[in-house]
């Protein structure tokens, strides 16, 4: 998950600063930035474009990218907000000149979570706190022999 988180921080980041940027030389153009949670996009199964010289035996997934992938496809399919109702989402917003647009309002908590670790210079939070039994199944599948 690390190549992708650094991507998804990279992005609010370059976005928060576009933002100020722009506020600077224009009222006639702003930016936002949409935090999508687990929606079902086909993301997941980006691996499907992958060309065909990529697909050598030497490439195959390793078990922990193999159970990421199916934690993954769980919470995807799991989830209840459709691609349709986030691009709506995300017109209204525009419209209202909102920046932060969330897919799912209820991970505004782990948000919230991290900037108070962050803010009280704490160890970063258990993200399996709220499901003790989901992380414990997650670390002992990894670290099966």
């Amino acid at each position: 998950m690390g190549v992708y988180n650094v991507s998804k921080h990279a992005v609010v980041s370059l976005s928060e600063t576009l933002y100020q940027d722009l506020a600077l030389v224009t009222d006639q153009i702003s930016a936002s930035v949409l935090c999508p949670y687990f929606v079902p996009t086909g993301i997941s199964q980006s691996h499907r474009n992958r060309p065909d010289d990529r697909k050598a035996a030497g490439t195959k997934p390793t078990r922990s990218q193999l159970i990421g992938q199916a934690m993954s496809d769980k919470a995807v399919t799991s989830g209840k907000v459709t691609a349709a109702e986030v691009a709506q989402k995300v017109f209204d917003a525009i419209a209202t000149n909102q920046f932060y647009i969330y897919s799912h309002p209820q991970a505004i908590g782990a948000v919230q979570t991290r900037l108070e670790d962050v803010l009280q210079a704490r160890n970063p939070t258990d993200p399996f706190a709220h499901k003790p039994s989901l992380g414990e199944d997650l670390k002992a599948a990894l670290r099966k022999d």
